[in-house]
């Protein structure tokens, strides 16, 4: 990939960060991307999504299923500029922001290259999440964190809190930048006919900095929340540039039959790739050993907030795990319904469950007892006041075909 030569300048440039944090949770009122009134515009039913005014489908275009499997087997273009981002940088010493980021995120930081990102977590003492996040190594003590949308007040207020007496700089983006996902295996065509930037050699997991939709300077990231190949472009995030940029990304795409896709197909997509949803698979009453994802917990790095208390779980063992279900009879295991055991005792909960429109099969993920956890294990959903059987099946759910660059699935 091309070397990230700028990183404080394109991280800074057109944009400012915001001084006065938790304004959102002051305000009952729904907070709008850049591109509310685009959506509105193109018909798309809208929902409160954390407090947020976001597209869930585009009728349209034939809605949720369309576009869910216009990603799968094309390219599909989601709003996501209700993400929020975190730069935490040098102080007055080097060497303070990648002490701070080892400080508050799970995995090691230390071990990315200049434009070059992983998967974390930010975890309470307890072991349990603050939220998950995409850390991004802008320079040699430059990060940038990609954190949830309905977690944005809280994950900035917790970076402040536990860095205040560190030597670093904290800087709230959030609002600084209007962020597109073009996902699918036809993604990189479309990106290629935006930017000035050879994109063969940027991995998945893997970023650079370049000229997009005729703006200097812009972070394309191979990243996305799908389980297929693609890109997330930030872009300057007043309405006007924020409105001709999707434009201009729609009508590249035309070609490849990209479509408009809205959180419904983002959820079903993430859940056919077992890709963690904050307040379902993860959250501050779930553990990481619990969510199964140890494997980006360097328990073997200095020391982290939570590491003590997972060291102690782990030995402790196990109480229960995430596993994937079937539902072999008529029915939807819904967030939220009961598993059963075949002796009918309530044993577990349904974290997410849909309808696959890959698979075809309804599917779900649920926590229960390491016991109940064995591939073909049979379990039982109340859904309705019925109890309809369910088969413990293999994750992820969907995996996409291992082409040049890896799965977005299983990275860093």
């Amino acid at each position: 990939m091309e070397s990230v030569t700028t990183p404080i300048t394109n991280l800074s440039m057109n944009a400012e960060p915001s001084t006065s944090p938790g304004t959102a949770e002051r305000s009952t009122e729904l907070r709008k991307t850049p591109l509310n009134a685009m959506h509105r515009r193109l018909g798309a039913r809208m929902v409160n999504f954390g407090g947020w005014d976001m597209p869930v489908e585009y009728p349209a275009n034939g809605g949720l299923i369309a576009e869910h499997k216009a990603v799968r087997n094309g390219v599909g273009v989601f709003d996501v500029s209700h993400m929020g981002d975190i730069r935490i940088r040098t102080g007055k010493t080097p060497g303070g922001g990648l002490a701070a980021v080892q400080h508050l995120s799970m995995n090691d930081a230390a071990k990315l290259a200049i434009g070059q990102a992983q998967y974390s977590a930010m975890l309470y003492p307890q072991g349990t999440f603050v939220d998950d996040v995409i850390v991004h190594r802008m320079g040699e003590d430059d990060f940038l964190f990609v954190i949830n949308a309905g977690t944005r007040e809280k994950d900035i207020s917790w970076v402040r809190e536990n860095t205040k007496e560190m030597d670093c700089v904290v800087e709230d983006y959030s609002d600084a930048y209007t962020q597109l996902a073009i996902q699918g295996p036809r993604a990189v065509d479309v990106v290629k006919k935006l930017t000035d930037v050879s994109l063969d050699g940027i991995k998945n997991y893997w970023f650079t900095h370049g000229t997009v939709c005729e703006l200097p300077c812009r972070l394309i990231a191979r990243t996305g929340y799908t389980g297929e190949d693609g890109f997330e472009i930030y872009v300057p995030s007043d309405v006007e540039t924020s409105e001709t940029v999707w434009s201009t990304v729609i009508e590249a795409g035309k070609e490849f039959g990209i479509l408009p896709c809205g959180l419904g197909a983002r959820n079903t997509l993430r859940l056919e790739a077992k890709m963690a949803l904050y307040g379902h698979e993860i959250s501050e009453n779930i553990n990481v050993w619990e969510a199964g994802l140890d494997r980006y917990c360097k328990m073997e790095k200095r020391d982290f907030i939570g590491r003590a208390a997972l060291g102690k779980l782990s030995a402790a063992g196990l109480k229960r795990e995430l596993v994937g279900l079937q539902v072999m009879e008529r029915g939807i295991a819904r967030d939220e319904y009961k598993v059963f055991d075949a002796a009918g005792e309530a044993v577990g909960v349904i974290t997410s469950g849909s309808p696959s429109p890959t698979l075809g099969a309804n599917i779900a993920l649920a926590y229960v007892p390491p016991a109940l956890a064995a591939l073909g294990t049979n379990l039982f959903v109340e859904v309705r006041a019925q109890r309809v059987k369910a088969l413990v099946v293999p994750t992820p759910f969907y995996k996409r075909a291992r082409k040049s660059a890896p799965q977005t699935a299983g990275s860093n």
